[in-house]
């Protein structure tokens, strides 16, 4: 089983940009790059919590996939 970071989806869906979601959150783009394309062996829940509330989604089910 495998965790999966949906963000590069949710991004292309809101057509935001990584460098767009970095500005929001304040997170530097490197954090946001590795989300989005899952190369994060762990993931810190705060930086989860701000690019929740950049994207103002309410369900954190819709960023994971476990596959």
């Amino acid at each position: 089983m495998e965790l999966t970071v949906k963000l590069k989806e949710m991004l292309n869906e809101q057509g935001m940009s990584q460098a767009e979601l970095a500005e929001k959150t304040g997170l530097t783009r490197p954090v946001i790059s590795k989300l989005a394309t899952n190369r994060r062996t762990s993931i810190n829940r705060e930086h989860i919590t701000k690019v929740l509330q950049a994207l103002e989604i309410t369900d954190m089910n819709e960023m994971f996939e476990i596959k």
